[in-house]
């Protein structure tokens, strides 16, 4: 396992990273447990989760629950010094107005709720998951800042932010002497490559740290999928999900056909083949991989040393449909 300062900071974290979706929605907390003890001991440091996660994501109910984050607050009891705990906060958590957002009072009680959930007294990571249009920076960062100072939260982060985004944000830091965005969570893999044209290269001039999620586009990259019409019974897709399926096109199939050739002329799965061209992108310090099952983590943990010829990757990026 190969680990890397999380942007500017002395934080050590894993190139892999454990994402938690799926625990409390698609996985009960024994098969969470497992996953969890199966990371650690494979010398995953990083977990990340988010308050929204759990059985809240399911379309019956309209907003988040914190099943995610309590599974993992059991889980690491006697564990935490051992973990770089991140998790999110800005998805709508209730029915009232002011339960989403990142405004200063939703934040202050969001934080207290995660807190609380994941029984520590300090989370390693906080990140806003969404740009909020609607509420100002200098309020967003005034109370990350706050709660840095105060010991609830170390480092800050962002997800899904435009490369503008966060240099928007950190001229107000400087400015206002605040906190700065460390890291951003954004989406990337074989078959969503749009970072490349500006956010890679923002984070690695600014020295902020990347990690990333949908290594294996949700799915599509782990192999089960030949066709449109050939989705197995209990795959997300099969459930309904839509953002996997926005993945079926047919230049995504081709795609897919290209690189499973090339993963079979390597010797290994399609899946860690997905996954280990992503840690061989020299600005992203993790990959998220979302486990609902232990192999996820063991087979992405056979990879994570893999480092890639040029050749190689020449031949990745010479692939088109």
């Amino acid at each position: 396992m190969h680990y890397k300062k999380l942007g500017r900071t002395g934080l050590d974290v894993s190139s892999i990273c454990l994402g938690t979706m799926a625990f409390g929605r698609w996985i009960d907390e024994e098969a969470s447990h497992s996953i969890i003890a199966s990371a650690l001991e494979q010398g995953i440091n990083f977990i990340d989760t988010a308050n929204y996660y759990g059985k809240g994501q399911d379309t019956e109910i309209p907003y988040g629950t914190g099943e995610s984050e309590e599974i993992i607050g059991r889980a690491l009891k006697g564990k935490r010094e051992n973990v770089v705990l991140a998790t999110k906060v800005g998805i709508r958590m209730g029915h009232g107005k002011n339960e989403s957002g990142l405004s200063r009072g939703h934040i202050m009680k969001e934080v207290d709720r995660s807190l609380s959930r994941l029984q520590t007294d300090y989370i390693d990571l906080y990140q806003v998951h969404f740009f909020d249009n609607s509420t100002p920076l200098e309020e967003t960062l005034r109370t990350l800042d706050d709660l840095v100072r105060s010991g609830k939260v170390r480092y800050i982060g962002c997800s899904n932010y435009a490369a503008w985004q966060i240099m928007k944000s950190h001229g107000i830091s400087e400015k206002m002497n605040l906190e700065k965005y460390v890291s951003v969570q954004p989406q990337y893999n074989l078959l969503s490559r749009e970072i490349e044209q500006e956010l890679l290269p923002f984070c690695e001039s600014e020295e902020v740290g990347v990690m990333v999620y949908s290594p294996l586009g949700r799915g599509m990259l782990s192999g089960k999928y030949k066709n449109a019409d050939d989705v197995p019974e209990e795959s997300r897709a099969a459930k309904g999900e839509r953002l996997i399926q926005n993945y079926f096109t047919p230049k995504n199939f081709e795609l897919v056909s290209q690189y499973r050739q090339l993963a079979e002329k390597n010797e290994v799965s399609l899946s860690q083949f997905a996954l280990s061209w992503v840690l061989n992108q020299p600005e992203v310090t993790s990959a998220i991989v979302g486990a609902s099952k232990v192999h996820h983590v063991t087979d992405a943990v056979k990879i994570s040393d893999w480092r890639w010829s040029e050749e190689l990757l020449q031949n990745v990026n010479e692939i088109v449909v």
